[in-house]
């Protein structure tokens, strides 16, 4: 056996796609712009406009924020191997990168579950949401999100820094995923591998439990409501929310709900490009489009806009 240490690692990227490598470098750029923008957009509207100085309107920034850093991982890298195969990355690069990614990709399941938690009392709880969820509650559950997922991903992260790499150092995918990099480790890693099988479960399971069970509870509350209008209303604020989630944890239990991560598979790659590029670039148009308060912040933008170029 080569027992050589690893100093980079090599990535194969999406080989199924290197003949067409420049048209979807292309359409990968794009995506990825319009992510950073749609998300940024977000950002600066609700950081700016004091009429969206609400909970749901923070919880949705924190989700836009961590949609910019998670894409940002992964996206560049991904442009990078379609147009020059086997791309090189650093050991620590590589180490840092996985850590970032399942932290920013746990970060967002906790917001949404916060948002979905928002959304419950918003409709259930009406008299007492505005004494539970305060501004300040609002700020330290986003914080929360960064910490938990910081810390839970962590100490996965501190295990691939102490395995031995040795032989290959080619990654079979196109950014540093745990189940190709568990490939190239030269020792057992079944207990490994379970443990994050297991982090998978907590992470994934738990808020998906727990956003299921606001759910429902919020149909049921909704489905009390005599009025066609106040049902139809109370929907609309949680529309776009449950359609995000449905998207998500979709890909996520396709990629990561399995006893064993080793996986090479054209749907496991197409799938993980669904998660980190098109996702965040979804995002915030399914926020938008279905929102009034946001429209009617962007048309008195645009009508500012207007009137100052006609006062010039």
């Amino acid at each position: 056996m080569n027992t050589s240490k690893v100093t980079e690692f090599i990535l194969l990227g999406i080989p199924f796609l290197h003949d067409l490598h420049r048209i979807f470098f292309v359409i990968g750029l794009f995506v990825y712009m319009v992510a950073i923008m749609g998300n940024g957009f977000i950002l600066i509207i609700v950081t700016f406009e004091p009429r969206l100085q609400t909970p749901m309107y923070i919880f949705l920034s924190n989700l836009a924020l961590l949609e910019i850093c998670y894409t940002t991982t992964v996206v560049p890298k991904l442009l990078q191997t379609l147009m020059q195969p086997r791309t090189k990355i650093c050991f620590h690069c590589c180490l840092a990168q996985n850590f970032f990614y399942f932290t920013f990709a746990g970060s967002e399941l906790l917001v949404l579950t916060a948002m979905s938690f928002d959304r419950y009392l918003a409709i259930c709880k009406p008299l007492q949401y505005p004494l539970i969820m305060t501004k300040n509650v609002c700020i330290h559950l986003s914080l929360a999100t960064w910490y938990v997922s910081f810390v839970l991903f962590l100490s996965q992260c501190l295990v691939f820094w102490q395995m031995p790499f040795c032989g290959s150092n080619v990654v079979d995918n196109f950014f540093c995923d745990s189940a190709a990099m568990f490939s190239l480790v030269c020792t057992d890693t079944s207990v490994s591998e379970f443990v994050g099988f297991l982090s998978a479960i907590l992470m994934i399971v738990v808020t998906l439990i727990f956003t299921t069970v606001s759910y429902a509870c919020i149909i049921s509350t909704v489905m009390n409501i005599s009025s066609a209008l106040g049902r139809k209303k109370a929907f609309s604020t949680c529309t776009s929310h449950l359609i995000v989630v449905c998207i998500l944890y979709g890909a996520l239990i396709a990629m990561y709900m399995r006893p064993t991560v080793h996986s090479s598979s054209h749907l496991t790659r197409v799938l993980a490009v669904l998660n980190t590029a098109f996702i965040p670039m979804l995002n915030p148009f399914i926020y938008t489009i279905r929102n009034a308060e946001v429209k009617n912040v962007i048309r008195n933008v645009i009508r500012k806009k207007q009137l100052l170029n006609n006062d010039f």
